[in-house]
């Protein structure tokens, strides 16, 4: 088995030299070409400098630099940090400043917008622009153009023989406050990561890959890593609109597909013809509940894929995915542990949760992420020994306390009930809004919906939902409301619809509840009497 990431590449460059790695728009570029792309980037990476361990930046769309550069930092043995191509300047320059870049991989015109925030970042000494050669090189940062850096020579360098312990890759994920925190993944996490999901997704070589997510969520970066593992062929595409996704699906033929829910609503709606379909063999969820109605809307869609339900977060990579088999028994569950990954479910007393009560996920394993870059103590509060009861703790293991709540059956199979920060506590109840989002899909009224607490002096909480219309027509607050009280207990019905067009999302695709408070809730479009 590898122990560094680049050597994914490089066993399936060994296997078969000329199967399709990757494709983007018109080019697709064979397992040999990659590899011999990254070994001269991490060449180039060397020849300016980069020491073991530094971190090189990477802010561009998905294309194949994008992946030559995230593959070939590893063999430099640097720490490669994937931003989001859809975050502000000042987001970026936090990044770079948070975690000392000192080597940033953008476009032209993406380093426009930076050049002011770039001068506040003394440790970013090369800018490697993909694109149009640099017009002039400055003292500080440097500029080169991509194709001087990665047409070096391969050499063999310090990535050979590094340990799978090392840090590969900071990952930059929202806290429920505060700035972005980066959280720090060895080789061994992404490499057992992408062997574990590739195992229980029984992905082979014969894999079409669509990569819809971006790369700088673990999932969207999992999409890489899972199908270079076994040598899979994986398609970038930078989502712009559905109906894109249903081309790409059709056009290359694709047996795999991950979304998070908000796209899995856009995608449920379009019309998929039969070959956008008929070689799709498997469909996934991450980042979030899916409802119900949407699922059964999926399972139409494509009758020959298997439909897989799972639950991760960055600190961890993934933690669970309920079996395909299971989903006719248990359509809310998030499964059991994912191959090399311990689930438990521990009360607030830290004692072991029976089944049928609710308690905290922890993870264990060699999944559990480093921690998170330069922040000790938010690294401390969820990065913490096991329970002394689990099976086998070691003197120096830690795990991730997730702060979402789970409960598991009988069976040992976990429903996942919501996240501690975003629990309503209503009238002396505990509310999951996943629990009121799953209702409200189902009456077929909205698109999207979010479901938040906001403080209420008479009952703790009272419950806003936000929604937006399904295509084409207008929601109607009072309808979904009385609809909602045939469906709900009282204490559960929103007391407010806020109607918007859109919902925002953050970068990663998810809905992004803090930006709803502070814009949607304070207008009401209808209230329950």
């Amino acid at each position: 088995m590898p122990r560094l990431l680049h050597e994914i590449v490089a066993d399936s460059a060994a296997r078969d030299a000329d199967a399709p790695a990757v494709t983007f728009k018109d080019a697709t570029v064979g397992y040999a070409r990659l590899w011999d792309g990254a070994r001269r980037f991490g060449a180039g990476l060397a020849a300016l400098g980069l020491e073991g361990g530094e971190r090189v930046a990477i802010y561009l769309d998905k294309r194949v630099e994008t992946v030559t550069a995230l593959i070939g930092s590893s063999v430099a043995g640097g720490v490669f940090v994937p931003i989001n191509p859809l975050l502000k300047p000042h987001q970026v320059g936090h990044i770079l400043g948070d975690c000392d870049v000192r080597v940033l991989v953008t476009s032209p015109e993406r380093l426009e917008l930076l050049r002011d925030e770039l001068r506040d970042r003394p440790t970013v000494e090369h800018v490697i622009v993909v694109g149009e050669r640099p017009a002039a090189a400055g003292d500080r940062p440097r500029e080169h153009a991509w194709d001087d850096v990665a047409g070096a020579e391969p050499v063999t360098g310090r990535g050979d023989a590094g340990d799978d312990g090392d840090v590969a890759a900071i990952l930059y994920t929202s806290g429920s406050t505060g700035k972005p925190k980066g959280v720090v993944l060895s080789h061994r996490n992404l490499v057992v990561g992408a062997t574990s999901v590739a195992g229980y997704l029984a992905n082979d070589a014969s894999d079409t890959i669509l990569a819809v997510l971006p790369l700088s969520f673990d999932a969207g970066l999992s999409q890489l890593t899972t199908a270079f593992a076994v040598g899979a062929h994986v398609v970038l595409v930078n989502y712009l609109l559905p109906g894109e996704v249903v081309k790409l699906c059709a056009e290359h033929r694709v047996t795999g597909l991950t979304c998070v829910p908000p796209l899995w609503l856009q995608l449920a709606d379009r019309d998929w013809p039969v070959e956008a379909t008929a070689s799709m063999r498997y469909f996934a969820n991450t980042g979030g509940r899916m409802p119900r109605a949407t699922l059964d809307r999926l399972r139409a869609i494509f009758p020959g894929a298997a439909p897989y339900l799972m639950y991760g977060l960055t600190e961890a990579f993934r933690s669970t995915y309920l079996d395909p088999a299971e989903v006719d028994r248990r359509p809310d569950s998030i499964g059991k542990a994912i191959p090399n990954a311990e689930i438990l479910v521990v009360g607030e007393d830290g004692a072991r949760c029976a089944p049928g009560e609710e308690g905290e996920l922890v993870h264990r394993g060699p999944l559990v992420a480093l921690g998170y870059w330069n922040d000790p103590q938010r690294t401390a509060e969820r990065f913490r020994p096991p329970p002394a009861w689990a099976d086998g703790v070691r003197e120096d293991e830690l795990a991730v306390w997730s702060g979402d709540t789970v409960v598991a059956d009988g069976d040992g199979f976990l429903a996942f009930v919501g996240r501690r920060d975003e629990m309503i506590k209503t009238s002396g109840y505990r509310v999951s809004p996943s629990e009121v989002e799953e209702v409200v899909h189902a009456t077929g009224l909205v698109r999207d919906a979010v479901a938040l607490g906001v403080d209420d002096e008479r009952v703790g909480q009272r419950i806003v939902l936000v929604a937006s219309p399904p295509a084409g027509v207008e929601l109607d607050p009072d309808e979904l409301l009385a609809e909602l009280k045939r469906q709900l207990p009282p204490f559960m019905v929103p007391r407010e619809v806020v109607v918007r067009s859109e919902l925002p999302r953050s970068p990663n695709g998810k809905f992004d509840r803090n930006a709803l408070r502070d814009e949607a809730v304070p207008v009401a479009v209808g209230a329950a009497p």
